[in-house]
């Protein structure tokens, strides 16, 4: 069983920066396709961020090109999720997800039905105030 432990939310003012963290628990396991995904209240989850491990491929939502980036740590199997420019609209709960997929399928996944996605975090909560 694979665990994805995620750290780093808080609080920030807008304007502010914020870096979360997702490491896989079973170092043996690599899964190549991971993303971050956040939901507000009364929102639905809707997909941030994603990465193909093994190519560095990455996709971002639109909301937060520019602003937000995915980088990796393959030593320490951990995916990040750098945020600046945090907006108020940013405030939601953001979970980490992971799964073994071909490079389009984890595109598909990250922009549909997340059927890939074999893996989640437990989520952390980010609030940005005005």
């Amino acid at each position: 069983q694979v665990h994805l432990v995620e750290s780093g939310g808080g609080s920030v003012q807008a304007g502010g920066s914020l870096s979360l963290s997702c490491a896989a628990s079973a170092y043996s396991y690599r899964p190549n396709c991971m993303a971050w995904f956040r939901q507000a209240p009364g929102k639905e989850r809707e997909g941030v961020a994603r990465i193909y491990r093994d190519t560095g491929s990455t996709n971002y939502a639109d909301s937060v090109k520019g602003r937000f980036t995915i980088p990796q740590d393959n030593a320490k199997n951990t995916v990040y999720l750098q945020m600046n420019g945090l907006k108020p609209e940013d405030t939601a709960r953001y979970y980490c997800a992971a799964g073994p997929m071909s490079p389009s399928a984890c595109t598909f996944a990250f922009a549909g039905d997340r059927a890939g996605f074999r893996y989640w975090g437990q989520g952390t909560q980010v609030t940005v105030s005005s």
